[in-house]
């Protein structure tokens, strides 16, 4: 599946990189980005991070839900029953895994402004607040292994910053290039506590697993590469390649990141426009460890992260004339994942939903 997803992303590259020769009517140009430079950051799902501004300032805040729900080991589904059967990699006691998570969201507030002196050049400074809630049920560790009880864990915490450069690469007739250069710092806890109740029936506070804690101390370096295409006069069709590289990490990180986007983008009229998105995202597994995550719970196990997902969305953009100059707009963007080939045991995607609002000046 990863050789195909791969594949489709060198086929659609090359699909956009055909021979052609750069537009020389300036004055037509011109005519062009006047026309559309209201709706110049609305040419991508509001999902899409890395999207070139045309000159001046532009503010966003853009609101994400993750939920997910059930288990799956090696991409499937799992019940509870059957994980209990496994053992316990962290320690002796309890010998099997006795606490099974149920429930989680993550949600995340993403603030970034933007700064373009030039139509070929913008600056963005973006920060992340996360929060995550998670249901859990513990379970007695011998004999029948009944149901001890239920207990919520959550975080929260301003969970990164990051500065990105994005330049213009090339347009060859209606095929435009641009790249990305990002550093980003984790900023947020990585040693977050929570009372628990264990397999023994008492309420103890603890370190919480990997999943929960807001950041995990990471430098890392961003790089990317996006292409959009007019296919007609109406239709967009836009691909982005990422890749995220830790570059130091204190004592763990989450691992290096893949992603690839290709959407399509169809306005219904000057106000509204609607998307279709396909997201492939593969992960490395968690590098390194705290020793003190040690609880019986799937989440404790750094060799359950990581792995593939795919996802389909549907997405809205709307411009409105909000405060004062009209370059507003409000996006909504729905993904659903297709296939998740995540490495080992881990808690299975429900959904994810993206909203935000853009502000140009």
């Amino acid at each position: 599946m990863k050789l195909l997803l791969i594949s489709l992303a060198c086929i659609s590259i090359g699909l956009f990189a055909e021979d052609g020769e750069p537009m020389h009517d300036h004055s037509k140009m011109k005519k062009m980005n006047s026309k559309h430079h209201s709706m110049s950051h609305t040419l991508a799902p509001i999902g899409i991070m890395g999207s070139m501004h045309h000159s001046g300032f532009m503010f966003s805040i853009k609101q994400g839900l993750m939920k997910m729900h059930g288990n799956i080991f090696d991409g499937k589904n799992i019940s509870n029953s059957k994980i209990l059967e496994m053992p316990n990699p962290l320690g002796n006691m309890p010998a099997n895994l006795s606490v099974v998570p149920q429930n989680m969201d993550m949600k995340m507030t993403m603030i970034d402004v933007m700064y373009a002196p030039s139509n070929n050049l913008t600056f963005m400074a973006m920060a992340t607040y996360v929060s995550r809630d998670m249901q859990l049920n513990s379970y007695s560790p011998m004999m029948g292994r009944g149901l001890v009880g239920q207990f919520n864990t959550s975080s929260s915490d301003l969970s990164d910053i990051s500065l990105s450069t994005l330049f213009h690469i090339s347009q060859i007739k209606n095929s435009k290039w641009h790249g990305e250069i990002s550093f980003k710092k984790s900023i947020g806890s990585d040693d977050s506590m929570a009372q628990v109740l264990t397999p023994m029936g008492k309420k103890m506070s603890m370190i919480m697993p990997y999943a929960m804690q807001p950041g995990d101390g990471s430098s890392s370096l961003i790089f990317g590469l996006t292409n959009t295409r007019k296919l007609n006069e109406d239709i967009t069709w836009g691909t982005q390649l990422k890749r995220k590289m830790v570059v130091s990490e204190s004592g763990w990180s989450f691992g290096d990141q893949t992603e690839f986007n290709s959407w399509i983008q169809y306005p219904f009229s000057k106000q509204v426009s609607v998307s279709s998105r396909l997201k492939f995202v593969d992960q490395d597994a968690l590098s390194g460890r705290n020793p003190l995550i040690m609880a019986p719970v799937q989440t404790a196990n750094p060799n359950n992260y990581g792995g593939t997902e795919i996802f389909v969305g549907l997405g809205m953009n709307i411009n409105l004339d909000i405060f004062f100059s009209g370059n507003d707009s409000i996006g909504i963007e729905i993904l659903k994942p297709v296939n998740q080939n995540k490495n080992n045991l881990q808690m299975k995607t429900d959904y994810q939903v993206i909203i935000g609002y853009q502000k140009s000046f």
